[in-house]
């Protein structure tokens, strides 16, 4: 097949498909996911003690990853940048939460979601937070810094030597 032919056919690539998800949306997919094997195979804490610290522990990181979050969302809102990974940036966002982690969107919806957990206390939903962590740090990330670098260069570069990519 020559070339000119290849370039009509388009390959279906699942990790480009997962792209076109909203990042926070694949937090919510995955959790609604891990609702099977919890519905099917519960995993039911006995104590009552622990249940307690369990579910006051979720309140505790939902609303911290809510506001980490959300803090995070509000600067790059006023930089009027996209949120949206693979997209070129119009500003290096360096000030805020940027200061503490470079993903600190990611980070916050990841101790968010482990306080859903906590606070349903359910198990499953913890058990599948790695395969949102494999897919935001070897996928999505990566595709974020690749852009990033070519927008910004040297700045960009710089920051990351400053600030760790998680915390």
């Amino acid at each position: 097949m020559s070339n000119t032919e290849n370039q009509g056919k388009v390959k279906f690539n699942p990790v480009r498909f997962l792209l076109y998800i909203p990042v926070p949306w694949v937090y919510v997919l995955t959790y609604l996911t891990s609702l099977v094997p919890q519905y099917f195979w519960p995993v039911v804490i006995q104590s009552h003690k622990a249940i307690t610290t369990i579910k006051i522990a979720g309140v505790v990181l939902f609303v911290i990853g809510a506001f980490y979050a959300g803090w995070g969302l509000l600067i790059f809102h006023r930089a009027q940048t996209t949120t949206t990974p693979g997209e070129t940036s119009k500003k290096l966002v360096m000030s805020g939460p940027y200061r503490l982690s470079r993903n600190p969107m990611y980070v916050g919806l990841i101790l968010a979601y482990l306080g859903e957990a906590g606070l349903l206390a359910q198990v499953w939903p913890v058990i599948f937070i790695p395969l949102i962590f494999s897919y935001v740090n070897w996928i999505v990330i990566p595709l974020e810094e690749t852009v990033l670098k070519g927008d910004f260069g040297a700045e960009y570069e710089n920051y990351c030597k400053r600030v760790h990519r998680w915390l």
